[in-house]
């Protein structure tokens, strides 16, 4: 059973800077049955601004404001808990494969009451030009000619790093580090690899 007695979601994190692949592999892995893939960025996107939740984030945007930790986690957990009504997540089976949350230790420490964290997949792009080369042609891709400037990737990796530093020592004892610099196909035969072998989908899947 992925749900556990605590009533807490199950899930494996994954962390990774701009370009790393970690949205690809998301959406790789949540076709594999008993996990379940959410993407914070897809949510943000597809936010319905006419809800009170909505009107919450479009508040503090006309402001000019951070929306506050506590309003991400609160829709993540909205959203989450629609889908498990709707039986798209299946919490009793599945296992989240999180991505774009929680973006800081004070969000981890918040989703922490909502969710059961099994693994961290820290996918590390230690080449830094394959990385930029890698950013710069989703920009171009994506008709996003600003995001294609050194300066801007740049930026955006420096800011990446500066922010998650924390967030990858809270869950150093649950941490996977994966190498995204490979070929797609091996980053995620590595993130299964690491999978199958938790004892948790052990637990879930006595049949492997």
């Amino acid at each position: 059973m992925s749900g556990s007695s605590t009533g807490k979601y199950k899930a494996f994190i994954f962390l990774g800077a701009p370009g790393c692949g970690k949205g690809t592999q998301g959406q790789i892995l949540g076709a594999i049955p008993r996990l379940y893939h959410y993407s914070m960025g897809d949510a943000f996107r597809s936010m319905d601004t006419r809800t009170p939740i909505g009107q919450e984030f479009i508040s503090y945007s006309r402001r000019g404001e951070l929306v506050p930790d506590e309003l991400t986690i609160r829709y993540f957990k909205q959203q989450i808990d629609a889908r498990a009504v709707l039986h798209m997540f299946k919490p009793d089976i599945d296992i989240l494969i999180l991505d774009g949350i929680p973006r800081s230790v004070d969000q981890a420490k918040l989703l922490e009451e909502h969710i059961e964290v099994l693994q961290l997949f820290h996918l590390s792009c230690p080449n830094r030009d394959e990385l930029i080369t890698r950013i710069r042609k989703r920009a171009l891709k994506e008709g996003r000619m600003d995001d294609a400037s050194d300066e801007v990737i740049q930026r955006r990796i420096r800011t990446y790093e500066e922010s998650t530093r924390e967030l990858v020592d809270h869950f150093a004892d649950r941490r996977a580090a994966i190498n995204a610099n490979q070929a797609p196909v091996k980053v995620t035969l590595d993130i299964l690899s690491v999978i199958v072998a938790h004892p948790e989908w052990l637990h879930s899947n006595p049949e492997e």
